[in-house]
């Protein structure tokens, strides 16, 4: 299962504070059951200091197997512990589907 090897890696690099990891397939044009389109939110105090970008950077190498092989679109979302508290409502929603190619 695509989304517990995800949970995992993450788990294992960043060993986070908070962890989700939503499977948003259902929300796009691909067959029942897809594993496909993911939304992640990742607070760690590893994130302290990085910029945005150095953040995705990490996120997207411990998952660069995934990315390459399973995964067509990945929404991430980090934060340091202090940002995190700050959220009022968590993560932003991710976009609606804009229709793109079937996934077989």
């Amino acid at each position: 299962m695509i989304q517990e090897r995800i949970k995992e890696k993450l788990q294992n690099a960043f060993s986070p504070l908070h962890l989700e990891v939503i499977n948003e397939s259902y929300m796009h044009n691909v067959p029942e059951g897809s594993e496909s389109h993911f939304k992640v939110i990742v607070v760690s105090e590893q994130f302290e200091g990085m910029r945005l970008i150095g953040r995705h950077r990490a996120v997207n190498t411990a998952l660069a197997d995934e990315l390459a092989n399973h995964i067509h679109a990945l929404a991430i979302h980090t934060y340091t512990e202090n940002e995190w508290q700050s959220q009022q409502d968590g993560a932003p929603a991710s976009p609606s589907c804009r229709g793109g190619s079937k996934l077989g």
